[in-house]
């Protein structure tokens, strides 16, 4: 709770204290299915809590900067945005990184499901969030042209779908601001 109070002041008590329920609740959960079941693991706030490294809150962060995307589009397009489900234009290298690794996301979950072992959607999860960074910093997303901006925020809109429902696997919520 002190480490959102310090960083998010100017949100509402009752917002703060629900981000630092769901961070930290996600947080020891992830830590826990983050690693292979055979091996044994210390116990350590600061790295569960990192916003950095294989850690849910770098993946809830990820997921609410994918939905700020989303939002800011909204208020510069003056109005709800919609993104179509239609054909990708993949033109950048990180485009299609990005869109092939989405793909994946079943496969993950096969690896997980056959072995019991929850770490494979971690490691996925985690893998997603870098690659989605790398196309976030060399891909314009709302400032682009059409047909790449309908193209990058659907792309957009997949990985915060594939984001969402692989931590509502490992049994951990999402948040819309942090």
């Amino acid at each position: 709770q002190a480490i959102v109070d310090a960083n998010y002041a100017d949100l509402p008590e009752a917002t703060r204290r629900e981000i630092a329920r769901v961070v930290g609740i996600g947080a020891v959960k992830y830590a826990d299915l983050s690693q292979n079941r055979v091996n044994d693991y210390v116990f350590s706030w600061p790295k569960m809590l990192a916003m950095q490294g294989n850690t849910a809150p770098y993946l809830q962060y990820a997921y609410v900067r994918i939905r700020s995307i989303f939002r800011k589009g909204a208020e510069s397009d003056r109005g709800a945005l919609s993104v179509e489900r239609k054909s990708v234009v993949l033109a950048d290298a990180a485009e299609f990184d990005l869109a092939k690794f989405i793909l994946r996301f079943p496969e993950a979950i096969e690896l997980a499901t056959e072995d019991y072992r929850p770490n494979f959607i971690c490691s996925y999860l985690y893998d997603l969030a870098g690659k989605f960074s790398v196309f976030y910093e060399r891909c314009p997303v709302l400032k682009a042209d059409e047909p790449a901006r309908s193209s990058r925020l659907l792309l957009c809109q997949l990985t915060a779908e594939v984001l969402r429902k692989g931590l509502d696997l490992l049994g951990i919520q999402t948040i819309e601001q942090m």
